[in-house]
């Protein structure tokens, strides 16, 4: 395929790690399959396709939020707590 190797620049570093765009893109495409699912199981609990969307339509959101709310406070808990360097350090 032609477009195959500019295409996998966006996905993967020269390291062979997983790029920002790669893992934003991830992120969308679950956020769309969870929204999906929770509409699925939300038409088949009310029986309203109304419903299920509207369901579907604040989970989605609220997951957003809970998730970075989430991330934050993993960011504060995990984060190591390293003392200022002080002069002395550089002489």
């Amino acid at each position: 395929m032609i477009l195959d190797q500019p295409i996998k620049k966006w996905f993967v570093d020269r390291t062979g790690e997983d790029t920002n765009i790669k893992s934003f893109v991830k992120s969308v495409s679950w956020r769309i399959v969870g929204t999906i699912d929770t509409i699925i199981i939300s038409y088949i609990i009310t029986g309203q396709l109304s419903m299920a969307i509207s369901i579907g339509s604040v989970e989605v959101v609220s997951k957003i939020l809970l998730y970075y709310l989430h991330e934050r406070a993993w960011e504060k808990m995990t984060k190591v707590k390293i003392e200022a360097d002080t002069e002395e350090d550089y002489r």
